[in-house]
């Protein structure tokens, strides 16, 4: 080969590098991840998501990439988010909220969808937890299975009062129905009142809690909603600014000043979502991977918030409590 002719050879090549790393750079697969809030409020969550994705051999930038979308409380958004996913081609949709795999059960996407909705067979997301069918499977915290609970737990604190509220976002209604009809179940079986409170927006948060103290209820229960999820530091916040007995699922929550938490973790379920979107990334099929359940429950008590309201924790709920505030 003549030395022209060589140099002409090399220069092509050299040309064509920057062709090849674009074209392996393209071919990482990409994941679709929907949410129904602000990626500042769930930043932990996210995290939690990529450490379960690491668990199985994919890190962000590496060897995977992820298409973040938030609806910003927009549920009416979500449908539309989705359909942009949908045209990029994502490789595996992770609908990380109730109202987002909603949205994409709907859509009917052949697109594999991930999902840590609260409880996917009640919300009819899947056929059973074993099998789930389709092409949808997910994780799942034991948050509306353990929420009748909360009530049981606050009847045990205050056994004198007998009038309770119960919080729920109306803008979810497949959620609020639910939570609604198990609160009332745990109610009546406790012979308890309860009066149903609406949010859907963090600007009715300090309407719910004025409303409670002005009624003088017992305390409020927050239901189980992707809202709430992100805005627990505030709602725990207002509770003790209006010195209102309130219970939710998070330990932020408690840590914020609001009274107590029970509920699963909502972090562990993020990572197990992690775990299962890299599986079907290696080729594992939605319909043979069974629905994955955070058994992880806590109970936080804030003592200090409790002394603020004039509550004394029993030995019982004290014994029972994995971590205490003081």
């Amino acid at each position: 080969m003549k030395r022209r002719e060589f140099i002409t050879l090399l220069g092509g090549a050299a040309a064509a590098w920057p062709l090849v790393g674009r074209a392996q750079q393209a071919a990482i697969p990409v994941i679709g991840f929907l949410n129904s809030t602000t990626p500042d409020l769930y930043a932990p969550f996210v995290q939690a998501f990529r450490q379960g994705l690491a668990e199985i051999g994919y890190v962000e930038g590496q060897n995977v990439a992820i298409e973040f979308r938030w609806a910003e409380g927009r549920l009416d958004e979500l449908p539309a988010l989705l359909s942009d996913l949908i045209r990029r081609q994502v490789t595996v949709i992770a609908a990380t909220s109730t109202p987002g795999a909603l949205a994409a059960r709907a859509a009917n996407t052949a697109i594999p969808v991930f999902t840590t909705a609260n409880d996917p067979v009640r919300l009819g997301l899947v056929e059973s937890l074993s099998r789930p069918g389709g092409n949808m499977t997910g994780a799942t915290q034991l948050n509306m299975e353990v929420a009748p609970k909360r009530l049981e737990i606050f009847h045990e604190l205050i056994p004198a009062a007998t009038d309770f509220a119960h919080l729920v976002n109306p803008a979810d209604p497949v959620v609020a129905e639910i939570g609604i009809r198990d609160a009332e179940a745990a109610a009546r079986a406790l012979g308890l009142k309860l009066q149903v409170l609406n949010a859907a927006s963090e600007a009715d948060f300090e309407t719910v809690f004025s409303t409670v103290a002005q009624r003088r209820l017992g305390g409020l229960v927050v239901g189980v909603d992707i809202l709430f999820t992100g805005w627990s530091r505030q709602l725990g916040a207002l509770a003790a600014r209006y010195g209102v007995p309130a219970i939710y699922q998070g330990r932020e929550f408690a840590a914020a000043g609001g009274l107590m938490s029970y509920g699963g973790s909502t972090a562990d379920s993020y990572r197990l979502a992690g775990v299962y979107a890299g599986r079907i990334l290696k080729g594992d099929k939605p319909s043979d991977l069974p629905i994955q359940q955070s058994s992880k429950v806590e109970m936080i008590i804030n003592l200090e918030a409790a002394k603020a309201l004039g509550l004394t924790f029993p030995i019982t709920l004290l014994g029972r409590a994995d971590e205490v505030i003081e």
